[in-house]
C-alpha cells in the first residue's frame, strides 16, 4: 500500500461522487455536509441518483453508477460494508477509487468515522492517503453447457441449501483436476476481502488483502476433515451440484435460486480490481483489532490504541 503523492491526488480528485446508504433516516445532513464541503473546495460534485432521491439533496448533478464510473475521479461512500459492496461491484470496471465513511456497524471497508469525516477528507483530498487494491471474483452458472447466469462478487460466491432441505453434495474441481466431493450445508468461495465476512463466521481463515488467494470454506460439513483451504487466485474453481434440493448460489447476496443437479458454477478471479483510499497511517491490523475485539496493546505513549 503506497502513499499517493499530493500533486497526483490534487490532479485526480477534481470530480467527486457521493454515494449514500438509503433509506436511512437522518443521513441527509451528513451527505449535505460532504457535498457542501467538496463544492466549497472547488470540486465538481456528483450525487448518485438513488442517493439524491432518498436524501433530498439538490443543487448537484445526479448520475447513475455507470455515469459516475465514466465521469468521477473518486467516489465517497457513506454507509456500511453492504453499501460499499454494492457500489464497488458497479464501479470496478471503471477503476474509480473509493473512500469509505462508516455509517454501519462493522465497517471493515468504510473506515472513516462520521464525526471526523471533514478533517479526514481535507487531509485525504490534499494527498495524504494510502491506496490498496482489492480483487473480485467473477462466475457463471452453466446448465447443459450454456451460461444461464453471470455474476461479480467483491466478498464471496456462496452455494447453499434451502432452509427446509437436507445436505448438499457438491463436486469441486480446481483447474480441471478433481479436488473432492463434499456433503455439507454449502460452500463459500471468498476473496481476501470476503475472508472477514461470511467465511469468517463459518470458521475460515483471515487473508490479508494484498494476498493473491481465494479461500474455500465448507458450511457445516458432514465430515470434519473437510477443512477450509486457500488456493491461488489464478485457479479456476468449478462446483457441480451432485445432489440436494432447493439449492441456490449468490454473488455478494445476489441470488440465483433453484439450481438443478449437474449445474456447474465456474468461478475465477475477475480482471477488474477495486482501489480503496484510506487516511494516511491507516492499518489493516488496527482495523482487525477494533472490529474483532482483539486484545489491544499500549502505544509508546502508554495509551491504548
Amino acid at each position: 500500500m503506497l502513499p499517493i503523492s499530493p500533486s497526483a491526488a490534487a490532479h485526480d480528485f477534481k470530480t467527486i461522487a457521493i454515494v449514500g446508504k438509503y433509506p436511512v433516516p437522518g443521513n441527509a445532513p451528513w451527505l449535505s455536509d460532504i457535498a457542501d464541503f467538496l463544492h466549497a473546495s472547488g470540486r465538481t460534485v456528483l450525487v448518485e441518483a438513488e442517493t439524491a432521491c432518498h436524501s433530498g439533496i439538490s443543487g448537484f448533478a445526479t448520475m447513475t453508477p455507470e455515469q459516475i464510473g465514466m465521469h468521477a475521479d473518486v467516489a465517497i461512500v457513506v454507509g456500511g460494508d453492504g453499501t460499499m459492496l454494492g457500489i464497488a461491484r458497479q464501479l470496478a470496471p471503471f477503476n474509480v477509487p473509493l473512500i469509505g465513511i462508516n455509517q454501519g456497524r462493522l465497517g471493515f471497508m468504510t473506515d472513516i468515522a462520521l464525526d471526523r469525516m471533514i478533517p479526514v477528507l481535507t487531509d485525504m483530498l490534499a494527498g495524504k492517503v494510502e491506496s490498496e487494491q482489492r480483487s473480485l471474483l467473477e462466475g457463471a452458472v452453466l446448465r447443459g453447457g450454456e451460461a444461464i447466469f453471470h455474476g461479480l462478487a467483491f466478498n464471496d460466491v456462496v452455494v447453499s441449501r434451502g432452509a427446509g432441505s437436507g445436505m448438499l453434495e457438491l463436486r469441486v474441481d480446481v483447474d480441471g483436476r478433481f479436488m473432492y466431493n463434499q456433503r455439507s450445508d454449502g460452500l463459500i468461495v471468498a476473496t481476501p476481502t470476503g475472508s472477514t465476512a461470511y467465511a469468517l463466521s463459518a470458521g475460515g481463515p483471515l487473508l490479508h488483502p494484498s494476498l493473491g488467494g481465494v479461500v474455500l470454506v465448507p458450511i457445516a460439513p458432514h465430515a470434519l476433515s473437510n477443512r477450509p483451504i486457500v488456493l491461488p487466485d489464478s485457479c479456476e474453481i468449478v462446483i457441480e451440484i451432485v445432489n440436494g434440493r432447493d439449492t441456490s448460489v449468490n454473488f455478494d447476496m445476489q441470488s440465483l435460486a433453484s439450481l438443478q443437479h449437474q449445474d456447474r458454477i465456474v468461478i475465477r478471479r475477475s480482471q477488474h480490481t477495486t482501489t480503496f483510499l484510506h487516511p494516511q497511517g491507516w492499518s489493516y491490523f488496527e482495523t482487525l483489532r477494533q472490529k474483532l475485539h482483539w486484545n489491544e496493546y499500549p502505544s509508546a505513549e502508554g495509551q491504548l490504541k
